[in-house]
Protein backbone atom coordinates (compact mmCIF):
# COMPACT_ATOMS: atom_id res chain seq x y z
CA UNK A 1 0.00 0.00 0.00
CA UNK A 2 2.66 2.38 0.93
CA UNK A 3 4.48 1.66 -2.40
CA UNK A 4 0.87 2.28 -4.26
CA UNK A 5 0.65 6.29 -2.51
CA UNK A 6 4.64 6.63 -3.14
CA UNK A 7 3.74 5.61 -7.42
CA UNK A 8 0.46 8.03 -7.16
CA UNK A 9 2.46 11.01 -5.37
CA UNK A 10 5.38 10.55 -8.19
CA UNK A 11 2.78 10.39 -10.84
CA UNK A 12 1.17 13.16 -9.50
CA UNK A 13 4.56 15.45 -9.20
CA UNK A 14 5.39 14.51 -12.88
CA UNK A 15 2.22 15.35 -14.27
CA UNK A 16 1.92 19.02 -12.54
CA UNK A 17 5.72 19.05 -13.65
CA UNK A 18 4.74 19.05 -17.03
CA UNK A 19 1.96 21.16 -16.98
CA UNK A 20 4.02 23.96 -15.74
CA UNK A 21 6.90 23.61 -18.28
CA UNK A 22 3.92 23.47 -20.75
CA UNK A 23 2.41 26.88 -19.20
CA UNK A 24 6.08 28.67 -19.34
CA UNK A 25 6.74 27.44 -22.84
CA UNK A 26 3.19 28.73 -23.76
CA UNK A 27 3.43 32.25 -22.36
CA UNK A 28 7.35 32.34 -23.69
CA UNK A 29 5.69 31.63 -27.26
CA UNK A 30 2.81 34.45 -26.73
CA UNK A 31 4.90 37.12 -25.66
CA UNK A 32 7.72 36.49 -28.47
CA UNK A 33 4.16 36.62 -30.88
CA UNK A 34 4.02 39.30 -33.30
CA UNK A 35 1.18 41.95 -32.65
CA UNK A 36 -1.31 42.53 -35.13
CA UNK A 37 -2.34 46.29 -33.87
CA UNK A 38 -3.64 48.61 -36.27
CA UNK A 39 -1.73 52.04 -35.75
CA UNK A 40 -4.14 54.88 -35.60
CA UNK A 41 -4.99 56.21 -38.99
CA UNK A 42 -5.09 60.02 -39.79
CA UNK A 43 -7.40 59.91 -42.63
CA UNK A 44 -10.39 57.98 -40.75
CA UNK A 45 -13.67 59.52 -41.01
CA UNK A 46 -16.84 58.99 -38.93
CA UNK A 47 -19.79 60.05 -39.58
CA UNK A 48 -23.38 59.58 -37.34
CA UNK A 49 -26.69 58.69 -38.92
CA UNK A 50 -29.80 59.62 -37.49
CA UNK A 51 -32.33 56.79 -37.46
CA UNK A 52 -34.99 56.42 -39.99
CA UNK A 53 -37.55 54.09 -41.72
CA UNK A 54 -36.25 51.83 -44.24
CA UNK A 55 -38.08 49.33 -46.86
CA UNK A 56 -37.36 45.69 -46.62
CA UNK A 57 -37.97 43.36 -48.95
CA UNK A 58 -39.83 40.16 -47.69
CA UNK A 59 -39.84 37.57 -50.52
CA UNK A 60 -42.80 35.32 -51.16
CA UNK A 61 -43.08 31.55 -49.87
CA UNK A 62 -45.16 29.06 -49.46
CA UNK A 63 -45.63 28.03 -45.48
CA UNK A 64 -46.08 24.52 -44.20
CA UNK A 65 -49.80 23.79 -45.57
CA UNK A 66 -48.66 25.17 -48.81
CA UNK A 67 -50.59 28.25 -48.87
CA UNK A 68 -48.79 30.49 -51.38
CA UNK A 69 -47.57 34.04 -49.57
CA UNK A 70 -46.66 36.44 -51.62
CA UNK A 71 -43.78 38.94 -51.43
CA UNK A 72 -44.22 42.52 -49.95
CA UNK A 73 -43.06 45.71 -48.40
CA UNK A 74 -42.78 46.66 -45.24
CA UNK A 75 -41.19 49.37 -43.09
CA UNK A 76 -38.55 49.24 -40.51
CA UNK A 77 -36.82 51.37 -38.26
CA UNK A 78 -32.70 51.79 -38.42
CA UNK A 79 -31.61 53.14 -35.25
CA UNK A 80 -28.94 55.56 -34.90
CA UNK A 81 -25.68 54.44 -35.90
CA UNK A 82 -21.97 55.49 -36.56
CA UNK A 83 -20.55 54.63 -39.76
CA UNK A 84 -16.84 54.93 -40.15
CA UNK A 85 -14.72 55.49 -43.47
CA UNK A 86 -11.52 55.33 -44.11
Amino acid sequence: MINGLKRAAALGAATVALAAGALVGTVGTASAAPQHHRPPVASHHCQDARGQWARQWHPAFRDRHHRWHPGHWTRAWRPVHRDCHR
